[in-house]
């Protein structure tokens, strides 16, 4: 029987993302990867964003993402305080909440769809009027089809729980996203996210872009959203980089 579990956990740890693999980032879609990184492996993602709401225009950045591997199928991540400035009109000032999270890939799964579950927490280490008050923790569960031609569909469902709010207790997060690989390093997106907050009315937002592998660990990308309703932001445009670094375990690329 030993042997068997031995086995089994053997041949799942081989199916787990190596360093030979493609950055596989976050961003610059709303929906998260469903694939974790390789152990030993630490990757950054950054990006900025501009954002037009009603008469108000802010600036975001630069949405820093440190994601660790620490064994096969597992990372740790920390999303790092993101710095919100208004540009113009009436908008708040300051930084967003630390936000460390624990990542695990359950996938494959039948059917080769890659399903992760993400739990993690934001700490009341932001400002008051970006962030909101108290701890927020949430689970998340991102998930990915890659079809044929390079198309490719995705989505996640995300549960956000806001026990110190006293008006909105949690939000209902869900996405659906169809990906397109034009060229080995180039791939299209298009995405649709919707925000559904218990007791009160939803967000829609239409976000599409692009994602270019300079090389098999480093990729810059793309993004602009329009708002499907008046709670959305009437459009967001945002640019990002990010990279990965291997063998810091002294991990072999294999």
């Amino acid at each position: 029987m030993a042997l068997v579990i031995f086995g089994t956990i053997e041949a799942r740890a081989e199916s787990c993302p190596t360093a030979k693999d493609e950055v596989d980032t976050d961003r610059p879609d709303v929906t998260n990867s469903s694939i974790v990184i390789p152990t030993g492996s630490l990757q950054n993602e950054n990006g900025a964003n501009f954002s037009m709401r009603d008469d108000g225009r802010t600036i975001d950045g630069t949405n820093s993402r440190w994601r660790l591997g620490i064994a096969p199928c597992l990372e740790i991540l920390v999303d790092l305080p993101t710095y919100v400035a208004p540009l113009q009109g009436p908008a708040s000032r300051g930084f967003t909440d630390v936000a460390p999270a624990v990542k695990w890939q359950i996938s494959p799964v039948p059917g080769k769809v890659d399903l992760s579950v993400v739990f993690g927490v934001a700490l009341p280490t932001g400002a008051l009027e970006i962030a909101g008050r108290g701890p927020q923790p949430y689970l998340q569960f991102p998930w990915s089809w890659q079809l044929h031609d390079g198309w490719g569909v995705s989505g996640m469902f995300t549960e956000f729980s806001r026990p110190y709010d006293v008006t909105t207790r949690s939000i209902t997060e869900a996405t659906f996203v169809l990906e397109k690989k034009l060229t080995e390093p180039l791939s299209l997106f298009t995405e649709y996210v919707g925000d559904y907050p218990q007791g009160g009315s939803p967000s829609q937002l239409w976000n599409s872009g692009a994602i270019y592998h300079i090389n098999r660990t480093q990729q810059v990308d793309f993004h602009i959203a329009f708002g499907l309703n008046h709670n959305a932001p009437d459009y967001v445009v945002g640019v990002g980089y990010s990279f990965r670094v291997d063998g810091l375990f002294g991990e072999a690329t294999r």
